[in-house]
């Protein structure tokens, strides 16, 4: 996937979410299994040792939110998954139902 005009071929952005996907549910284990009080430090160091040998990539904080419009990658309101430039272009427009610029 690529991004118009921006230069960002889209590799991680595609490839990290499919890998947060794929290893979700054994990156979950391993962390309740390190947070739970009970657990024997022995298992608990074989847990973090695993949860390291995970794909970086695999976790969700490093996945980047982009503009669904123009694929900017920074000031992006994920309320309307619009970066803060098309968000103020938009309501200018009046292309926002809902949304109207402040005055006071």
């Amino acid at each position: 996937m690529s991004w118009p005009g921006c230069g960002h071929a889209g590799r991680n952005s595609d490839g990290r979410a499919e890998l947060s996907a794929r290893h979700f549910e054994r990156r979950a284990e391993l962390k309740r299994a390190i947070a739970a009080p009970a657990t024997d430090p022995d298992a608990r160091a074989e847990a973090v040792r695993r949860l390291a040998a995970l794909p970086r990539d695999s976790s969700p904080s490093r996945r980047r939110s982009r503009d669904m419009v123009d694929g900017r990658p920074r000031g992006v309101l994920s309320r309307f998954g619009l970066s803060r430039v098309r968000f103020r272009q938009m309501v200018h427009e009046g292309e926002l139902p809902g949304v109207r610029k402040a005055s006071w």
